[in-house]
């Protein structure tokens, strides 16, 4: 599966250097001379990065086949992607979120939901969990209340503190979210 690292951003002097807008954890590693990387339009690529600095927080790149601020033009706007499969297993503590959605979500032996999405957050992320019943409750993504994910089983273990699920919940509507606001 591919994985959406980047999108091209404007050229950068007359070299044919991009800004780069990033969406991986690990620019450093993943932004090297050498690297290459799947394009969306595919008709765009694939670029080869031939240099990559830091220029006040934003991240510029060189390609191999980008010579000119005129070529960088029109390649503006295109994603860059890699392939999952290739990536090395280093970080046994992390997932992507495609490995994620679906997997069961269980408290104990019960399953309560289904991993529905994972939202990125500055401080921590967030599981997006769609109950039995249908509603969606955010969960903080962290080692204490996602003690297991166990992606060959199917399945994420959930230990969370009391009332967790219950959020937003409103007795006197039979377990319906709150009502007010824009009805009749």
């Amino acid at each position: 599966m591919e994985l959406q690292v980047a999108r091209l951003g404007k050229p950068h002097g007359i070299r044919g250097e991009f800004t780069v807008e990033v969406f991986t954890d690990h620019p450093e590693g993943r932004f090297i001379p050498g690297a290459e990387f799947a394009t969306k339009p595919a008709a765009n690529g694939p670029l080869t990065v031939t240099s990559a600095r830091w220029n006040k927080g934003i991240l510029l790149l060189g390609f191999a086949s980008v010579a000119d601020r005129n070529r960088a033009e029109e390649l503006r706007g295109t994603y860059l992607f890699v392939d999952t499969d290739e990536l090395e297993e280093a970080d046994d503590d992390g997932w992507y979120e495609h490995e994620l959605l679906g997997l069961d979500v269980r408290v104990g032996e019960e399953t309560v939901g289904t991993v529905a999405g994972l939202t990125t957050m500055p401080v921590q992320d967030l599981l997006v969990v769609k109950t039995t019943d249908g509603r969606e409750v955010l969960v903080p993504f962290v080692e204490e209340i996602v003690p297991e994910i166990d992606l060959e089983d199917g399945y994420v273990l959930l230990t969370p503190p009391p009332g967790l699920l219950e959020l937003n919940l409103d007795e006197k509507n039979d377990g319906e979210a709150p009502r007010g606001e824009g009805e009749d």
